[in-house]
């Protein structure tokens, strides 16, 4: 479902335009987001109140956001698309959505992994999928990196999402760029013959699962265990994360996979100068920060200091392969589950 946030600045604009030479439109950017957290009003009041620019918000999911882009054609009102995963940004990337921002600060503050070659879209906030496990049944030697995890030994332990989420779709990108198609399929019919279950629900389901003794292992993005670190989350109150330990896989070759929260501005931005300074606002200080604070996420601005839910996960060594990879390697990690039977 596709929801309106529209700021007063539409009818102050319209009304301004109507008066001749009386008053001048407020400054706006219209933003299509797909990132659903409450916690992310403080973010755009806080642009705001630094620049006086008004934000107009549509959310929805990624793909009716980009359908409707699309639909709208050169008179569309959107200037940013903000949405979740890699893979997304890349979908709308391939549809010619995005033109190519050259900005200065945006290069020095994000890294260039964590960003388009070109300047087509910026991460601005990212999260690691990491192996949680329970320490009571599970050696964490034996889960030390994502190929381990499709190891017979660990037949009947390991929870997932269905191979069709985005998430999943990210990791067996991944892991077709870092091994190869051949070593990609194996590791997909490993993973899928070690489940405990048929795929079901999101992540907060899946360490769930893990924290109710259904399954020893779950895989899931940092996020989700340091909101319940930092705030009650039914099912994984402490006494029933007493077991749960962590993994942060790969930290002797390439390092855990990461994914991001990112933005572009749109082809036929209205206000692009004001789509601009929003996007740079996103890689400054405060906002950085907060994404960790609001939603227990890391920055992607080196140094900026994270939350102490997020610390208590621990440091860890990110692949640092561009993440346009993932996208461009999504129907092929779609087609190899699909192939291994992975739901």
């Amino acid at each position: 479902m596709i929801m309106n946030r529209i700021a007063p600045a539409l009818l102050a604009a319209g009304l301004a335009a109507g008066t001749a030479g009386s008053a001048l439109a407020l400054e706006e950017v219209n933003v299509y987001s797909s990132r659903h957290y409450d916690t992310d009003e403080a973010l755009y009041s806080d642009f705001t109140k630094q620049t006086g620019i008004e934000i107009n918000r549509i959310e929805g999911n990624a793909d009716e956001l980009i359908a409707r882009i699309q639909n709208e054609g050169a008179n569309s009102p959107a200037d940013i698309l903000i949405t979740v995963d890699a893979g997304r940004l890349w979908q709308a990337q391939q549809k010619g959505l995005f033109q190519p921002i050259a900005s200065d600060f945006l290069k020095q503050r994000i890294p260039a992994h964590l960003r388009h070659p070109d300047g087509l879209w910026f991460g601005f906030s990212q999260r690691a999928r990491i192996i949680f496990y329970d320490r009571t049944r599970v050696k964490p030697s034996d889960i030390q990196t994502y190929e381990s995890l499709a190891d017979p030994k660990l037949k009947g332990l390991i929870c997932s999402r269905s191979s069709g989420s985005v998430y999943m779709l990210s990791l067996g990108a991944s892991i077709i760029e870092h091994d190869g198609p051949e070593k990609a399929k194996a590791w997909a019919l490993g993973l899928m013959n070690n489940l405990a279950r048929a795929p079901v629900g999101g992540d907060t389901e899946q360490l769930t699962a893990l924290a109710s003794g259904e399954c020893a292992i779950a895989l899931a993005n940092t996020y989700y265990y340091a909101r319940a670190l930092r705030s009650p989350v039914r099912g994984l109150e402490p006494e029933k994360r007493e077991n749960i330990a962590w993994v942060f896989p790969n930290q002797n070759d390439r390092g855990a996979h990461v994914n991001i929260s990112g933005a572009g501005v749109l082809r036929n931005a209205p206000n692009r100068d004001n789509a601009v300074k929003f996007l740079e606002y996103l890689a400054g200080d405060s906002a950085q920060a907060y994404f960790s604070a609001g939603n227990d996420e890391y920055p992607v601005v080196p140094g900026v200091a994270i939350s102490p839910s997020v610390a208590q996960l621990g440091p860890f060594q990110q692949d640092t392969l561009n993440l346009e990879a993932l996208g461009r390697n999504q129907p092929a990690a779609q087609r190899m589950y699909d192939e291994v039977g992975f739901k």
